[in-house]
């Protein structure tokens, strides 16, 4: 899918040297990936206190199976 953006050049080139990227192309892409990672991470936030925890388990014990 072609697209044409509007980008700031000087955060291109940040890109380009701080990602040691050939192209545009490659930063924008590698930019994207991170984004939507660190974007999912956040999503498990929402799990904190909603997984109920056992004090009585033994995960040595369990390894031995």
């Amino acid at each position: 899918m072609a697209t044409n953006l509007a980008l700031d050049d000087e955060l291109i080139i940040q890109a380009l040297t701080v990602g040691h990227h050939k192209t545009k192309r490659e930063a924008v892409t590698a930019a994207l990936k991170e984004y939507i990672a660190h974007k999912k991470q956040l999503n498990i936030f929402k799990f904190f206190g909603s997984v109920d925890f056992d004090a009585k388990y033994d995960y040595k014990k369990a390894r031995e199976r």
